[in-house]
Order: structure tokens, then C-alpha cells, then sequence
């Protein structure tokens, strides 16, 4: 895979004011984003089901002079995801930022029935992303109704849209998390939550890593070889300048491709 060099971050001053949760932050788009959070001054509660890779990320925020809470969460459980909400909302009271970026890629053709698959990327992609949305409303509309920015990031994927032969159930799920994405907007749009889908395309993170299927899995590793990817920081990059803008402005759908990525 390309790793391609990445300036420094850009500094978001506003930032210094929030809470965040990240979920899926123990690698990737989420460790990314938790950092450059953290990096301009947020508290960054983290969660994700590797408590020994939290427990490391949160460790060096701390060492870089950041804030970070190490919350071990599977998003898929709801037992779990209340345990965790706990754990934030007793170490940092109610949120303002949520960035909801658990999920899992696991193609097969339909005809292979793979229902484990089907239901572990509808459980994280979809419902999990729900399990944190209702977990965490009630602290958003809040925070808008005080006067200050209020914000829920969904992160999609261009396979909402673009059709990937044998990626059919990923694809739905995206999809529906960009839909429900729109919707949430209507809901919590005139409470002053902004919300947000993001829909990187290929994006250099061990995603592709959870594939079992090695002619898939060679595909993915080709369009690596071919075209320089995006970078986790890419999208964190992404996901603080959108919740950087004036609480009037929602930058609600946004897609992210490589420049060669047609």
C-alpha cells in the first residue's frame, strides 16, 4: 500500500472547547481523528473493542499534552455501549462531538450466503452507528440548545453509491447510514445539530485486512499499487474542518477520493 507523506495538520483552535467520542479509534480514519482532536485541545473519549491499542493511543495524547479517556466499547453489544456511556458521561459529563466511525468491510458474493458477514457489517455499519446516535442525542441537542456548536459525523463510504461487484451488503450498509444521515438532519437540523456524512474512497487503513476472500483481497492490494491513496489523516483532516465551521453552516454530505479515482 502507498503511504504518502502528509503535511502537518492544520490547527483548529475551536476545537480546544469540545467533547468527543470517537468510536472505532483504536486504529485507522478513528485513531486519526481522535488524535487530531486531542491535538487541538478536545477531550477525546475513545472507543473500540481493543482495550490494549486504546489504552496506547490514549496514552501518548496524554504524552503530547492532549486529553483522552481509553473507553473499551463493541458498538454491536448494547449492554457495552451503555457500560461506556457511563464511563464518559461520570469521567466528562455530556459530549458535543460525536464522530460514529466503527465499521467493517467484509465482500463475498451474494450467492456465498454469508450470514455471519451480512450480520456483523449490519450490526457495526448500521445499528451500532444507531446504538451511539441514541446513546448520545440527548447530549447534542443540549449542548445546541446552550448556544454552542453541536455535532454528529457519520462516516460512510463511496460504496453508498458506487457499485463494487461482490461488496453488495457493504454497500447497503453505507448507504443506509448516508440516508440515515439525511434523515437525522431533519430530526436534528432545527434543534442546531449539525450532522454529517463523509464518504472517503480508497483510503490506506487495515480495513481491508478483515477480507477472507484472497481474489478480493488481491483487487483491494491492486488498486493500492495503482493509485496513491487517501490517508486516515485525510479524513480526520476532513471530519475537524467540518466541525470547525460556524454552528450555522452543516457541510452535511461530503465525498473524499483520490485524485485518480474516477
Amino acid at each position: 500500500m502507498n503511504h504518502a507523506a502528509h503535511p502537518a495538520p492544520a490547527s483548529y483552535p475551536a476545537l480546544a472547547t469540545r467533547t468527543a467520542v470517537v468510536t472505532g479509534a483504536a486504529s485507522g480514519m478513528g485513531e486519526a481523528t481522535a488524535r487530531l482532536l486531542a491535538a487541538g485541545g478536545a477531550k477525546v473519549a475513545l472507543l473500540a473493542r481493543r482495550a490494549e491499542r486504546l489504552d496506547a493511543l490514549a496514552a501518548a495524547i496524554t504524552a503530547d499534552g492532549g486529553r483522552a479517556l481509553a473507553v473499551t466499547a463493541d458498538v454491536t453489544d448494547q449492554s457495552s455501549v451503555d457500560a461506556a456511556v457511563r464511563t464518559v458521561h461520570d469521567t466528562w459529563g455530556p459530549v458535543d462531538l460525536v464522530v460514529n466511525n466503527a465499521g467493517v468491510m467484509l465482500p463475498n458474493p451474494l450467492a456465498d450466503g454469508r450470514i455471519d458477514e451480512w450480520t456483523r457489517m449490519i450490526d457495526t455499519n448500521l445499528t451500532g452507528a444507531l446504538r451511539i446516535v441514541r446513546a448520545f442525542s440527548a447530549d447534542l441537542v443540549a449542548a445546541a440548545a446552550d448556544g454552542r456548536a453541536a455535532d454528529l459525523v457519520n462516516v460512510s463510504s463511496i460504496a453508498s453509491h458506487v457499485l463494487f461487484p461482490d461488496y453488495a451488503v457493504y454497500g447497503a450498509t453505507k448507504a443506509a447510514l448516508t440516508q440515515l444521515s439525511a434523515a437525522l438532519r431533519t430530526e436534528l437540523g432545527p434543534r442546531d445539530v449539525r450532522v454529517a456524512a463523509i464518504e472517503p474512497g480508497l483510503t490506506d487503513t487495515e480495513l481491508g485486512g478483515h477480507i477472507d476472500n484472497p481474489v478480493l483481497r488481491e483487487q483491494l492490494d491492486g488498486m493500492f499499487q495503482v493509485m496513491p491513496a487517501l490517508t486516515a489523516e485525510d479524513i480526520a483532516e476532513l471530519i475537524a474542518f467540518t466541525v470547525t465551521r460556524p454552528r450555522h453552516v452543516n457541510l452535511r454530505h461530503l465525498v473524499a477520493l483520490p485524485t485518480r479515482q474516477a
